[in-house]
Formats: structure tokens, C-alpha cells, sequence
């Protein structure tokens, strides 16, 4: 698992950096929704690195405790950022999906911190 991670978080970041780029010079948004933009961008680029992060830790612990923190990294990145953007460029809430994604972004930094606290090497 820990090349699916790190290949995650790669794509991820590379992602940001291109939808960065759009988000600059191809879209014309209101300042609110060029926040929420922003916002979205931040976050998938932190939990890019977190994924990285992931793919690294697991090769060394692994288990399920730091697969489940890449996996709650991945799932949450793309519900939280795919919501903000949605609601950004077409005004409409997808409900609940952003607060989900970022509920499981949350539990994967958890599931992280307990990783190292019960890891044994």
C-alpha cells in the first residue's frame, strides 16, 4: 500500500498545483467564492503531503491503523475539495458531503497520531 499512498498524494499535489493555475488566471470569480477555492486548495495540498506522509509511514509500520489514515486522507480530500469546488463554481450545495470530507480528513490525522503513539520499531 505504501506506493498507492505516495502515488495518491503525488497526483493530488500535482492536481493542486494545476487547479491552482486555473483558479488564478481561467476562472472570474467573487472574492467569497475565490476563498472557498483557495480553501479547497489548501486543504488538498496539506493532505497531499499527509498521503506522502501515509505511503512513507506504512512501509515502515504498516498495519491498518496507518492504511486506514491514508485511506480517510484520500476519501476526505476528494469529498470536501470536490464539494467547495461544486458549490464555487455552480452555487450548489452538494449537503453534507463537504462536512463528511472533512470529518474524514480529521479521523485521518487521528488514526496518524495513533499510529505512532501504538507503533513498536
Amino acid at each position: 500500500m505504501d506506493r498507492i499512498w505516495i502515488a495518491a498524494g503525488s497526483l493530488a499535489g500535482l492536481l493542486a498545483v494545476a487547479l491552482s493555475a486555473y483558479a488564478a488566471h481561467g476562472l472570474t470569480l467573487d472574492p467569497a467564492r475565490a476563498r472557498m477555492i483557495d480553501n479547497a486548495l489548501t486543504q488538498q495540498g496539506w493532505h497531499a503531503l499527509a498521503l506522502i506522509a501515509v505511503g512513507i509511514l506504512a512501509g515502515r509500520w504498516g498495519g491498518w491503523v496507518v492504511n486506514g489514515a491514508g485511506a480517510a486522507f484520500l476519501l476526505g480530500m476528494i469529498l470536501f475539495c470536490g464539494a467547495v469546488w461544486t458549490v464555487a463554481i455552480t452555487g450548489r450545495s452538494l449537503g453534507s458531503i463537504a462536512p463528511a470530507g472533512g470529518m474524514l480528513m480529521m479521523l485521518g490525522w487521528l488514526l496518524l497520531a495513533v499510529a505512532a503513539l501504538t507503533n513498536r520499531s
